[in-house]
């Protein structure tokens, strides 16, 4: 192939789906996404694409280690590869502009592929119950997603989303993911899907979506859709924390941090353990009560390989009301599986459904090892609008996100099928 194939990532998040096709030899044309400091994260991200390409990953390490600001690091690079992220929420009023913007950055050329999907909250079932679910606007952007596949019809689009869009219903009694499907189909593409589990791809996490694939044309009698290679490591969770430095609630930083062991070979594998500096090993602070809290489920896993039920705690630990929903509130990221549960963006209001392992560490888990979880490499810097840390935005954009690895596997297969 004699240049790589051109992508667009609409509602791009932190860019996890984004650095799953990069890593399989697709060029990103433009990312599109409603939330700032996400927009700076995909930013950095592209500036540290540019910079590796071009053979200057030393000004992104400078900017990593404190030596550089975000414009210097920013100014670096070509101000298109800035420009390609678009920070806008995608709507009737916003859609001409942005088509007018990616094709800036298109110049005359062909789009081959789109990638993303929606904000998923509106389709969990926690999402649901708040809620009827015709008021919430988020669950029609599917139609402007359609929208790019009628203006630049590429020859496939990946879509990505929760498993509680297989039963979402509107007012009427019909289904969000019917209404799609049909919608897709009207815009010219043969669609299939599977409920694919991220732990049968590399990942250490038992996180589970719906990854629909269509590709433009009537559909063959031959299934298109990527028969993804299957990779389950010999590894632990304990295989992407050990390494970290030891420590408890409150401490750590933002800013880098050596690691206190080698990296194990899960990460070696999976492409996180870099040479560059390692940031956001920073854990936030608990309560007294809190922490004993921690303590109890931690040890009921190691001796009992049991979990916390809310009413195994003695009676002076429990402050909720609510003793009989969301019972497992506490919860450890239990070191000896090979996976854990998944990480979800509900991980920047508090840390007790992703409890470390560690009793001696006595908290709950930093950005880094969550994004870990979800297979962001090590150099991948999550941003904050003002341009200082802000660990509550890192920990939304990383609960949001597509794991990395799961991305690329797709990708990779996708490329080869093409």
């Amino acid at each position: 192939m004699s240049s790589p194939l051109k992508f667009l990532d609409l509602f791009a998040g932190a860019g996890g789906l984004s650095e799953g096709f990069i890593r399989a030899g697709f060029k990103p044309i433009a990312h599109v996404e409603a939330d700032a400091s996400a927009c700076f994260t995909l930013k950095t991200r592209q500036a540290f694409h540019w910079l590796k390409n071009n053979n200057s990953i030393d000004v992104y390490a400078k900017y990593l280690n404190g030596q550089k600001t975000r414009q210097q690091l920013y100014d670096a690079i070509p101000q298109n590869e800035i420009e390609s992220v678009i920070n806008e929420f995608i709507g009737p009023d916003t859609l001409k502009s942005i088509f007018n913007k990616i094709d800036v950055q298109l110049g005359g050329g062909k789009l081959d592929l789109i990638v993303g999907g929606p904000p998923c909250q509106a389709y969990s079932l926690i999402g649901r119950a708040r809620g009827k679910m015709d008021d919430d606007p988020r669950n029609h952007l599917y139609k402007y997603y359609a929208e790019f596949l009628k203006k630049y019809k590429p020859k496939y689009f990946v879509f990505e989303n929760v498993l509680g869009l297989l039963t979402a219903k509107d007012s009427n009694g019909e289904l969000y993911f019917d209404k799609m499907k049909s919608l897709f189909v009207e815009r010219g593409y043969s669609i299939e899907y599977k409920v694919l589990s991220s732990n049968e791809y590399g990942v250490l996490q038992n996180r589970k979506r719906i990854i629909l694939v269509g590709k433009r044309g009537h559909r063959s009698k031959k299934s298109f859709y990527p028969e993804i290679e299957k990779w389950v490591p010999t590894a632990t969770v304990w295989d992407l924390l050990k390494d970290l430095p030891k420590i408890n609630a409150g401490g750590g930083k933002a800013s880098p941090l050596e690691p206190i062991a080698e990296p194990s070979q899960w990460l070696k594998q999976a492409q996180i353990s870099t040479n560059l500096p390692l940031t956001w090993h920073e854990a936030r602070p608990h309560s007294e009560q809190d922490l004993e809290i921690y303590k109890h489920a931690v040890t009921l896993w190691d001796n009992e390989k049991r979990r916390l039920h809310y009413d195994d705690l003695p009676e002076y630990l429990k402050s909720h009301k609510g003793r009989t929903s969301f019972v497992d509130r506490f919860k450890v990221v239990a070191g000896d599986l090979t996976a854990c549960h998944t990480v979800v963006a509900h991980i920047s209001k508090d840390g007790h459904h992703y409890i470390h392992p560690d009793i001696e560490q006595n908290r709950s888990l930093t950005p880094r090892e969550a994004a870990r979880i979800q297979s962001f490499p090590d150099d991948y810097y999550f941003e904050n609008v003002s341009g200082k840390p802000a660990r509550t935005s890192a920990f939304k954009q990383i609960g949001n996100a597509v794991p990395v690895l799961l991305a690329q596997k797709i990708a990779e297969k996708l490329l080869k099928d093409w």
